[in-house]
């Protein structure tokens, strides 16, 4: 019979890029994951992964929704709150599609490498050539699968594409342990040994730095 058990069906039902996350954790690591919604990620690491797994959020309802569910999550925000963990708190610290999002994403990287070993990092890439042709066509900001919400209601305040994000990485001087750009139905680009043709043709990169 199978199981359908509420972690199983959460695990199958996740992001695309969270699922590709998860994968990446090893076993028994101390996590936290910023802007961790209702905790889905976490619970699945914790379940699969055996994983210390803590979160930050700051949409309260989600936050409360998490805590219901017996997740350790706090209210707060990347931008505000990274300062009060101690150096090397964490083992990996998570940032799944919020950097675009957060006032200061260059200190919230730096935050994140200071309290964890290794960051991991999700984005949609601004530099896809379906945001670039539908700029060069219309005149207007793109509308696609992953960049999916109007102009003045998008919480994206920092859009970046991916050689953005690498050359950030290289100036504050992290080194990139592993990355790879996907689509949204889950096709991992074939192009992955090459930055410039992934930030041409991948939807979003996961990549996971430590500092150097």
């Amino acid at each position: 019979m199978p199981d359908h058990s509420p972690i199983q069906y959460v695990a199958k039902n996740m992001r695309l890029d969270l699922r590709l996350i998860a994968e990446m954790i090893p076993e028994g690591a101390r996590v936290l994951d910023i802007g961790c919604g209702d905790g889905a990620l976490m619970a699945h690491l914790a379940a699969e992964k055996q994983a210390d797994a803590r979160g930050i959020e700051i949409d309260m309802q989600a936050a409360t929704e998490a805590v219901s569910q017996g997740l350790a999550v706090i209210h707060g925000d990347a931008d505000n709150d990274l300062k009060h963990y101690p150096d090397g708190a964490f083992d990996y610290v998570i940032l799944s599609r919020t950097l675009q999002a957060v006032e200061k994403p260059q200190e919230v990287l730096a935050q994140m490498l200071r309290i964890g070993r290794h960051a991991i990092v999700s984005f949609p890439n601004f530099g896809h050539w379906q945001v670039r042709w539908r700029l060069l066509t219309t005149g207007r900001m793109p509308n696609t699968d992953t960049w999916n919400t109007p102009w003045y209601r998008t919480p994206n305040i920092h859009p970046c594409t991916i050689l953005d994000f690498f050359d950030l990485a290289a100036k504050d001087g992290y080194v990139v342990e592993r990355w790879l750009a996907v689509d949204e139905r889950g096709l991992k680009a074939p192009w992955r040994r090459s930055v410039r043709l992934a930030n041409l043709f991948g939807e979003q990169a996961l990549v996971q730095l430590r500092r150097g």
